[in-house]
């Protein structure tokens, strides 16, 4: 069976074609320039730096299945390719969107039959392996167990919450991070300089660019390596030739066509989003209004959901801000009612406006904090009856069997206030949910809580449980 290149499908090409490629075939910029050496690999020192793991690994040849996990465009599938080359094993490369288990399957049984027939090994690419069902991942376990094949898993995901346990606990975790400026850099100057870059697309000139063009382009490609590539690519075919015909340069206007259609990465939903969303959170609770404005716009740009982001506004309102100052819960939700009308882009000031006030309000949780200690009562305690005096008399024959009876209306009592008077369960008169900070109007609402309780203490006679009884 002949090694797949990330291009074919599981099976070769299509029936009645020919393996392998006539110089006419075009080829990405990117593909033309994936590395032949761990040394040409871009970043990523933690991964394949001298010392680190997996390229001792490599350099020793020693198969192990493993995860890489990071966003796209980082070199996951290259970076397979040459640990398969490494170890001088045959490689199969699989899509977990498209394969089932009959196709798992016939990979599985093609590994078994080349390590008896030839003593050669079998490495399988699995790219989004997160997509696979629980069942399709235990098909994986007893092959990547016995060794019948070497299983390089390619994610996304937090691999936590997509692959189950007894998978992940037999693979080795690579964590593989955006390239840095300078390692897309250095890459943007190989694909510029290389004999297959994009001169091979130019068909001949070489391209130029000046410093805050290329600058721009790999801020643009936000990490991604083929992204980068992918923008060269089109910027090679868009620029225009030089008056001396030496070259093709990029210039401003070549670039902002470019970019004007090509929308920032973002993951909707995985995990850079709720990083995103995290850090938004974070730092309006810790009263940054630059950060959490900062992140909110940044994923706006990304094309978040901006109701998404306007819920969440809300909840910080209320989560993080409560009585210390309502008016924090009021602006949130007047910023959502605002950018539901207006919408895109002017509604995207008053979110920012909203996230601005929400940091610079004062902080409480005492709110969300007592929300939570009243929940986990009542699940623990279950149904406590009403006190007899809280309970309505709508009826004489209620009102005779005690409903109501002692119940004292606040604002016949002096101040309005019913000093003494008891509002929960019997079994739990006397706690204290609410914990008000003194910070906001929270600090005036302790006082008033203060005030009440030196009232209650003072108040001739408190009700007891017996009072709520019926007499006779």
């Amino acid at each position: 069976m002949d090694k797949l290149s990330p291009q074919d499908d599981l099976f070769g090409t299509e029936e009645g074609e020919p393996r392998g490629e006539p110089s006419s075939v075009y080829r990405p910029l990117a593909d033309r320039l994936r590395p032949s050496h761990v040394d040409e690999f871009a970043g990523q020192v933690r991964v394949v730096g001298e010392t680190a793991p997996l390229r001792v690994a490599m350099e020793k040849r020693q198969a192990h299945s493993c995860l890489l996990w990071g966003p796209p465009g980082v070199g996951k599938t290259t970076l397979a390719g040459l640990y398969a080359e490494r170890l001088q094993a045959e490689i199969v490369y699989m899509s977990a969107v498209e394969a089932g288990v009959r196709e798992l399957r016939a990979v599985i049984q093609g590994a078994r039959e080349r390590r008896q027939s030839s003593g050669r090994l079998t490495v399988l690419f699995l790219d989004e392996i997160h997509r696979f069902n629980k069942s399709q991942q235990d098909q994986l376990l007893p092959s990547v167990e016995r060794g019948v094949l070497v299983l390089v898993g390619a994610t996304t995901e937090n691999p936590s919450f997509s692959l189950n346990n007894a998978l992940l606990s037999r693979l080795r975790v690579y964590r593989l991070q955006p390239l840095d400026d300078a390692a897309m850099h250095a890459l943007l100057d190989r694909a510029l300089t290389h004999p297959q870059g994009v001169r091979e697309t130019t068909g001949g000139p070489p391209l130029v660019m000046e410093s805050a063009i290329a600058d721009r382009l790999v801020a643009a490609a936000d990490g991604d390596a083929r992204r980068l590539l992918t923008l060269l690519e089109l910027a090679a075919q868009l620029a225009g030739d030089r008056a001396d015909g030496t070259a093709r340069e990029v210039g401003e206007e070549t670039l902002e066509s470019l970019l004007s259609q090509s929308p920032r990465r973002f993951d909707q939903g995985g995990d850079e989003f709720y990083d995103q969303i995290s850090a938004m959170h974070k730092a309006i609770r810790g009263s940054n209004p630059d950060a959490g404005a900062y992140w909110l716009l940044r994923m706006l740009d990304g094309g978040a959901d901006p109701s998404y982001l306007a819920r969440r506004l809300v909840r910080i309102a209320s989560e993080d801000i409560g009585n210390a100052d309502p008016r924090a819960l009021t602006m949130a939700l007047d910023a959502w009612t605002a950018f539901d009308r207006l919408g895109v882009p002017e509604g995207e000031l008053m979110l920012t406006q909203a996230a601005m006030y929400l940091a610079v309000a004062p902080k409480s949780n005492a709110v969300y904090t007592a929300h939570k200690a009243i929940l986990a009562t009542v699940k623990q305690r279950g149904t406590d009856p009403v006190p007899m005096h809280l309970r309505n008399a709508p009826t004489a024959l209620m009102e005779r069997e005690g409903w109501g009876k002692g119940y004292r209306y606040a604002h016949d009592e002096p101040e309005a206030y019913a000093a003494g008077e008891t509002y929960l369960p019997d079994g739990l008169v006397g706690t204290r949910f609410y914990a008000p900070v003194e910070r906001g109007l929270e600090r005036s609402i302790a006082e008033r809580m203060r005030y009440w309780g030196e009232l209650d203490a003072q108040a001739p006679e408190k009700r007891t449980p017996e009072s709520d009884l019926p007499s006779g």
